[in-house]
């Protein structure tokens, strides 16, 4: 069949429109968009994760993470329903999404967020493998029986997916100064013991726990050999304060981080038995940043904060 030239001249003019179309958004654009899309694999606590370098939507149930992602100059998108400490006091403005609670997933509002990276850590650890059919999820968990190196693991993860690593390099050499520098006081300050204070009642963490950061890491001696399992302390009485006597005790507030009711610590260890100690005799009381220690922990500024405060005390 003869086909006319003005006939032909519309089909070309068509088949330009369509390519226009395509250049500026149609359905085959993603196609090309992901292959210019830069990744990096990220292996972590549950396995390896392929996730975009520097994700534009970030969500993240870890406040260590968040206080390192601040220490860097970024920003999380979506964060748990919780009071957040001074030091990320933006997340409590209700225009910041949030996701859920800190052990709990919201994970409708999730996947409505549409979000190109998810961090999780210890707390939500178990819904990694539903979070992961939402978006890329990678589980940032520090270990406690190796933490130092647990975390700078995470902070420079971290640094290859949002592409900081040299801040990271820089961030992680002036905290290893500081630890030098604080080991070197801790070695004659004598013996320390951990306590946290809940409801009245008092739990001890040694070496290798959630707190541990102080012996593990700090050189601070331990007075007596703690059992604890995961982030539970071992529980123990005041009696026991006073036979295995610390230099120094240091103390977490378990109540004030979590903004419960309960008596303060202080008032908790306002007896004879706590008085009898070297600690109190000797003003080595050290009342930690709870929200630091408890809510926080691990993170770029959080842990030079921490170091700060068992420096102090010693």
């Amino acid at each position: 069949m003869k086909i006319s030239f003005r006939t032909a001249l519309g089909a070309v003019a068509a088949g330009v429109s369509l390519l226009a179309l395509t250049a500026c958004g149609g359905s085959t654009e993603s196609g090309a968009n992901a292959a210019d899309a830069k990744t990096v694999e990220i292996t972590h606590k549950q396995g390896t994760t392929k996730v975009p370098v520097n994700p534009e939507t970030v969500y993240t149930f870890d406040l260590g993470v968040l206080d390192s992602m601040n220490a860097l100059g970024l920003e999380a998108d979506g964060v748990p329903e919780t009071n957040y400490p001074e030091s990320l006091a933006k997340y409590n403005d209700a225009k910041v999404t949030k996701i859920g609670s800190m052990k709990e997933p919201d994970f409708e509002a999730i996947s409505n967020g549409n979000p190109d990276l998810i961090i999780i850590t210890g707390r939500t650890s178990g819904s990694y493998a539903e979070l992961s059919k939402i978006a890329p999820t990678v589980d940032l968990s520090v270990d406690a029986t190796n933490p130092l190196e647990s975390f700078k693991e995470q902070a420079g993860k971290i640094g290859k997916i949002f592409d900081v690593e040299t801040k990271v390099d820089e961030q992680l050499a002036a905290l290893d100064t500081k630890i030098t520098d604080t080991k070197a006081k801790s070695a004659n300050a004598g013996k320390g013991l951990i306590i946290m204070t809940s409801g009245g009642e008092l739990t001890a963490y040694g070496a290798g726990s959630r707190f541990g950061l102080i012996h593990d890491v700090l050189g601070v001696a331990t007075v007596a050999d703690i059992k604890s399992e995961g982030a539970h302390g071992e529980s123990i009485s005041f009696e026991f304060l006073k036979t295995n006597n610390p230099d120094t005790l240091y103390v977490v507030d378990r109540d004030s981080a979590m903004g419960t009711a309960g008596e303060a610590s202080k008032a908790v260890l306002d007896n004879e038995l706590v008085k009898s100690t070297n600690a109190a005799k000797n003003e080595k009381i050290v009342n930690l940043d709870s929200n630091a220690w408890y809510m926080i922990g691990y993170g770029l500024n959080n842990t030079n904060k921490m170091i700060d405060e068992v420096a102090a005390g010693l």
